[in-house]
């Protein structure tokens, strides 16, 4: 096994020297002028402000819909008079 792990590590790091050296440039996600940066945090900012507010919105709904199930107001009263 010593033997092995001897061949084994000398062989990997000379693979990973090779590849490295083959390695294409690494190319810039987000442009470097400051306009598009600020345009691009600014979006992100507004979506994941928009996502909390869905969040919010979704929450207080489920309230108001427990609350009218604990008071019974979406059962139907059967002793009430039809309109009809």
């Amino acid at each position: 096994m010593k033997y092995f792990i001897k061949i084994l590590f000398p062989l990997f790091t000379i693979f990973v020297s090779i590849s490295m050296a083959w390695a294409e440039d690494k190319v810039p996600v987000f442009p470097t002028t400051p306009v598009d940066v600020y345009a691009i945090y600014t979006s992100l900012a507004v979506f994941w402000l928009a996502i909390i507010g869905l969040i919010v919105v979704i929450k207080m709904k489920l309230n108001e819909i427990e609350r009218i199930q604990k008071l019974g107001i979406d059962k139907e009263d059967e002793n009430a008079p039809l309109l009809g």
